[in-house]
């Protein structure tokens, strides 16, 4: 009894912590938290000020009234928290955790008196681990899947979706008649009818027979160039003794392929197999130029009449150089470094700085 006991103010104790540590945070005043909140953002917004003015982004009198509104917010914050009491809600949020501290324990020790099984031995980890709870889980969710199929056999999209397990699970007549509902019921497309023929390529053993090859074909027809459906039309050549067939149709495809396309590798592994020359895969596209809004345009022109108008601001002319090269412009990069170099000509540091952001940026003498 004295060991029960022990064990019984054991697990209070360990409650009653669990429980002061989730609702000891509710004591904070909430307006305190909010206004906290509050200052973190205007701190943030402070820094992503100064950012964009010395990125050129923003003029330095806008920024200065942006700085000015931002600090006026964050000071009614910083007041708003030192000025928070809360004292009437912090007192009842202690009430409820006290009270929870109480009831909580209580409920547990009767439910448990009344539902738990106290003679029953332990199940260590490493024996749950074994139990293999993953096959379990799999087994599960494709019985919930099939009942509800079963309630509702005209959902097309849970038999699509459940089709690629079944492949992976080995149940290939399954699968095949779950791509069949598939294509009746969404409608036949390219990939739908590839599926579909695939399932039944597999069902036969891997011989493409004449009711896949067909399918194939309308996949094909519906989707020229299709990857799947020319593998294996191709495959269907080569079963029926025409190697030379397989091999320039699958020439084909690789020679039409996107760049990068996954499956070109296989297809020259098999054109090599059949004893023919592989084509190379297609080369990379060069990237696209990037594409640059065209407000961030206006914002450099504006820096570069500023700076025509008034040259004495040098890190302007520094930001400018900068600009137009990130507009792809390394023209009128080197000439804005020119005309900064020609302003500044008597201050060698600055010169000195220029020539260093010049020779980073890759923009050639001036």
């Amino acid at each position: 009894m004295e060991g029960s006991l022990t064990i019984w103010l054991a697990i209070a104790a360990m409650t009653a912590a669990a429980i002061f540590a989730v609702l000891i945070p509710l004591s904070r005043p909430t307006r305190a938290a909010a206004a906290e909140m509050d200052v973190a953002v205007y701190k943030d917004q402070l820094a992503e000020i100064g950012r964009d003015a010395e990125a050129g982004l923003i003029g330095a009198a806008e920024a200065e009234a942006a700085r000015v509104e931002v600090s006026r917010r964050l000071i009614a914050a910083s007041e708003r928290i030192a000025a928070t009491a809360g004292e009437g809600a912090t007192r009842r949020r202690r009430m409820v955790a006290v009270g929870a501290i109480l009831v909580i324990p209580a409920i547990a020790a009767v439910a448990y008196g009344l539902k738990g099984q106290p003679g029953y031995s332990g199940q260590p980890l490493a024996e749950r681990q074994r139990a293999e709870p993953a096959a379990t889980d799999m087994a599960g969710l494709i019985a919930r899947i099939e009942a509800h199929l079963a309630a509702n056999p005209g959902d097309g999209r849970g038999w699509e979706v459940v089709a690629p397990v079944y492949l992976r699970l080995g149940r290939v007549p399954d699968a095949v008649r779950a791509r069949s509902n598939a294509l009746r019921i969404l409608g036949a497309t390219a990939d739908r009818e590839a599926d579909l023929a695939e399932a039944q390529t597999l069902a036969a053993g891997g011989v493409v027979t004449a009711e896949a090859k067909a399918g194939f074909e309308r996949a094909r027809a519906l989707g020229p160039g299709h990857p799947k459906a020319g593998y294996f039309i191709g495959l269907a050549a080569e079963q029926d003794g025409k190697p030379d067939e397989a091999r320039a149709l699958w020439g084909r495809l690789v020679a039409e392929a996107p760049a990068g396309a996954p499956w070109v590798s296989l297809l020259q592994a098999e054109i090599a197999r059949l004893g023919g020359t592989p084509p190379p895969a297609p080369a990379a596209a060069a990237p696209a130029p990037p594409v640059i809004p065209p407000e961030i345009r206006t914002m450099v022109e504006g820096l570069a009449a500023r700076l025509a108008a008034d040259g004495s601001d040098f890190e302007g002319w520094m930001r400018l150089v900068r600009s137009y090269v990130v507009l792809g412009d390394a023209a009128k990069a080197r000439e804005a470094a020119a005309n900064a170099r020609q302003r500044f000509a008597g201050e060698a540091d600055k010169i000195g700085r220029l020539d260093g952001l010049v020779s980073e940026l890759g923009i050639g003498g001036t």
